[in-house]
């Protein structure tokens, strides 16, 4: 029996995350998989600390990143790298996760080689090509020439049909971030004591979670939102706020300027992901721009105020788990406010059901992967 042989595309820190369900499973089918794991670089240690959490192994490493690259200069190194990738283990297909720089990129060289593309996290979409700037665009050129489409939610399929996509090509698997979540919360509660003892600090008081990196919100944006910490800083002093911060400069110079002097403001480095997750499950409220963690604390009965104006996760939002706040210093400042101060309102934010998924995301898309793999990829060869 022939082996299916994927090239799995990993770039950034949440790509790892999210696709290390997906290498797991695929490895532990040894008798039908041949997998290969490529990673772009494009947020190097970070995504090495979670490859090593996760026992995954890169099989070639394309080093891609260069400082101050532009995007332009990026998609360019992505697409030779890819390129050489694909010729160098002619693989029966290319599967990359998400609406990064390396996912559109790799749906590009995959098409170009003639080869079937799948897409994890296929058919979020905000029908704003600005917000996330570049993600939206990234994820509709995947959308594009994908041949099989996971779709986190039912929503998320029904958009891609929308747009014309064959329902023969679309599935529902859940979100594969469910899947790694659910093993790296219960590996970190069993094994929390070097995570107190590091955030001693905290002692029993509550805490507030922050992250945000995006680039739409550079500028005045950040601003706003370390204005708005600051002020409930002052207002809840005997709650704690923790602020894992971005390495991009374009993030350190607000918030360390802003908030660097607080007493009860932590200004903390990047956290490795089992470390997030222990946070994130330790937390009381989380303030965020990032896509992940919509889908992630609703599992673990975390509120999530968003500092975006919109979202490509509308499930989590009609669930009341999380809430669009932007930028607005008022609107950061009532939101957090409300969940600290009102039991009630609090309560109704904790859900019972994940929209995003049970923990079996994983197994459904390699599934697909070998239901599909073969017919299509020879119908492709031969129509080069």
């Amino acid at each position: 029996m022939n082996r299916l042989r994927p090239l799995l595309i990993v770039g950034t820190r949440p790509e790892a995350i999210k696709m290390s369900p997906v290498i797991k499973e695929c490895r532990d089918r040894p008798r039908e998989i041949d997998a290969i794991v490529c990673s772009t670089g494009q947020h190097r240690e970070m995504l090495q600390q979670v490859a090593d959490y996760f026992e995954i192994k890169i099989d070639l490493d394309l080093g891609l990143m260069r400082p101050n690259q532009t995007l332009a200069g990026l998609t360019a190194r992505c697409l030779t790298g890819l390129e050489d990738a694909i010729n160098k283990y002619n693989p029966d297909c290319v599967v990359a996760q998400g609406d990064t720089t390396t996912v559109m990129a790799a749906s590009l060289a995959a098409f170009y080689h003639r080869i079937p593309f799948v897409h994890v996290e296929a058919g979020l979409r905000t029908g704003d090509l600005q917000a996330p700037w570049p993600e939206e665009m990234n994820r509709r050129v995947a959308g594009i020439v994908a041949d099989l489409h996971c779709a986190p939610t039912q929503r998320a399929a029904d958009a891609l049909l929308s747009e014309g996509t064959r329902p023969d090509i679309v599935q529902v698997s859940g979100n594969t971030v469910i899947d790694a979540l659910l093993w790296t919360v219960a590996r970190e509660r069993n094994n929390s004591e070097q995570w107190e003892e590091k955030y001693a600090f905290l002692q029993d008081r509550r805490m507030v979670l922050i992250t945000g990196h995006r680039r739409e919100n550079f500028g005045g944006g950040f601003e706003n939102i370390c204005q708005a910490i600051s002020t409930l800083a002052a207002d809840f002093p005997e709650t704690d706020f923790v602020y894992p911060v971005h390495l991009n400069p374009n993030v350190q110079a607000p918030v360390k300027s802003v908030l660097g002097a607080l007493s009860n403001v932590h200004l903390v480095a990047p956290a490795p992901y089992p470390e997030f997750v222990w946070l994130m499950d330790r937390s009381s409220v989380i303030l965020t721009d990032s896509g992940g963690v919509q889908e992630e604390a609703p599992s673990l009965k975390k509120p999530v105020l968003v500092m975006r104006d919109t979202t490509e996760r509308p499930e989590a939002v009609e669930s009341g788990a999380v809430e669009l706040v932007g930028t607005s210093i008022e609107a950061i400042t009532q939101g957090v406010s409300t969940l600290l101060s009102d039991a009630a309102e609090y309560a109704k934010r904790q859900i019972d059901d994940n929209p995003y998924g049970d923990g079996r995301a994983a197994r459904r898309i390699v599934d697909g992967m070998l239901a599909m793999s073969w017919q299509s990829t020879q119908t492709l060869r031969r129509a080069g």
